[in-house]
């Protein structure tokens, strides 16, 4: 627990319906007191590590090859690189030189949904092409500590490392399922309530108290807006694919949205496994929703909340 002594502290971690975390620790102890320099050193390497090993997952999954690739889109908010995480990534896949890139910064838990936004709209404007998604976050380099205030104990006891990746294609009987439309929505009115800021140099989580109450009816709102433009309902739907942000904002989407429990333990398994691990988590939901094996036709909403306030959502028909 970071050295936290408080029995109110302690309670926040044991309650938060987390088993486990994994973290880009490179085999030493946690260290609470790193150094500025030694924390983004330490993001560089974990989110060139995390991002190439998912990347090669991918890759081999979908049977292509890392010349293949035309696009690589990658989302993170955890730390900064420049060259970006993409240059770094074709570099060490030993992908295509010529291949076109998106680096998504500041997204927070959402950024994997632009990132697939930009994969998509590049693979559906060129037939034939292959784009690579990847979104990594090494949340333990943000680790904060402060005299206890609410936003960074709740981080620290949540936030956990992570990557995930996915190819999409353009072809006919392309594995997976098929992305039918996204919606996203910006509520600046809430632009303070999440997000990062810094302090004395290092990055410092933001976490409003009120993000649970936002949640659910600006995700209602959003899915209403996509689910319409489709000419879909609620009852149309039969996976909910949403991001594993924290036990209260779960429950709160959940109420929202009217949706029986059940309906969100994809959601909760990946929080209990792996915890909020920010962008690539939604992606883990999404791998467990497909290891229930959809039946072809069936339709899934796929929903990621960040710093903006901004909620984004895409439609799958699998």
């Amino acid at each position: 627990m970071i050295g936290y002594t408080s029995e109110r502290i302690k309670k926040i971690f044991m309650n938060g319906e987390i088993e486990t975390r994994h973290f880009y620790l490179e085999g030493k102890p946690f260290n609470p007191h790193e150094s500025k320099d030694e924390l983004i050193g330490r993001y560089e390497r974990g989110a060139i590590g995390l991002g190439k090993e998912a990347c090669q997952h991918a890759l081999e999954k979908a049977g292509i090859k890392p010349d293949e690739v035309s696009l690589v889109s990658a989302a993170s908010c955890t730390g900064y690189l420049c060259p970006g995480l993409t240059s770094r990534l074709v570099k060490e896949l030993k992908l295509s030189h010529h291949a076109q890139q998106a680096n998504l910064l500041g997204m927070g838990c959402s950024g994997a949904m632009p990132a697939l936004q930009r994969g998509f709209d590049f693979v559906k404007a060129n037939p034939g092409k292959k784009a690579l998604v990847v979104a990594v976050e090494i949340c333990s380099a943000t680790y904060y500590r402060d005299d206890g205030s609410l936003d960074t104990v709740v981080g620290n006891a949540i936030c956990a490392d992570g990557a995930a990746a996915l190819v999409l294609g353009n072809t006919a009987n392309w594995p997976g399922p098929e992305i039918v439309d996204f919606a996203s929505e910006i509520f600046p009115e809430h632009q303070d309530k999440v997000g990062f800021e810094s302090k004395d140099g290092f990055l410092k989580i933001v976490l409003g108290p009120e993000i649970p109450e936002l949640a659910g009816p600006a995700v209602n709102k959003v899915v209403g807006q996509l689910l319409a433009a489709n000419s879909l309902k609620k009852e149309d739907i039969s996976y909910w694919v949403v991001h594993s942000g924290g036990k209260k904002v779960i429950d709160r989407i959940g109420e929202g949205l009217g949706l029986p429990p059940e309906k969100l333990d994809s959601t909760r398994k990946i929080l209990r496994n792996c915890g909020n691990m920010s962008s690539p988590t939604v992606l883990f939901v999404l791998k467990e929703i497909l290891a229930q094996k959809p039946k072809p036709g069936e339709y899934g909403v796929m929903l990621a909340l960040g710093p903006g306030l901004t909620v984004e959502a895409a439609l799958l028909k699998f």
